[in-house]
């Protein structure tokens, strides 16, 4: 996982990331939950059920990379099917889809589990005497 990042941002930009996980993920979540709110039809509910598994990712930074490609591949996959066969807007599914792949590309940031279990490691030696 280290090799996807030079770096786990941390200060002001690990901030920026961790408040564009946050929103990205709160995103995902809540539109996945108001949709199960009707009855939906099998598809609908698979597609859900990947976006909160994304979405819980991203909110722990955990596997970010891969979870932002879901989060991207799963708003795509519903803004195609959804709303190529019906008139509405696609536009909510298409801004999830653009922060998920933001996150897959930038990164989780130094405020993620991601960086506590993938960051960069310090290694003191002893001097010899």
């Amino acid at each position: 996982m280290q090799r996807l990042f030079s770096t786990f941002a941390n200060g002001w930009p690990g901030r920026g990331l961790l408040v564009l996980r946050l929103v990205t993920s709160l995103a995902v979540l809540h539109f996945a939950i108001v949709s199960q709110l009707e009855v939906p039809p099998l598809k609908i509910v698979i597609q859900q059920i990947i976006a909160v598994i994304a979405g819980v990712l991203i909110l722990v930074g955990l596997w970010t990379p891969l979870a932002g490609a879901l989060a991207m591949i799963v708003n795509l996959w519903i803004a195609l099917t959804r709303y190529s066969s019906h008139s509405g807007d696609p536009s909510i599914p298409m801004l999830e889809a653009a922060l998920g792949a933001a996150l897959a590309m930038i990164g989780p940031g130094a405020w993620s589990i991601d960086a506590r279990l993938f960051g960069r490691k310090h290694i003191d030696l002893p001097d010899d005497e």
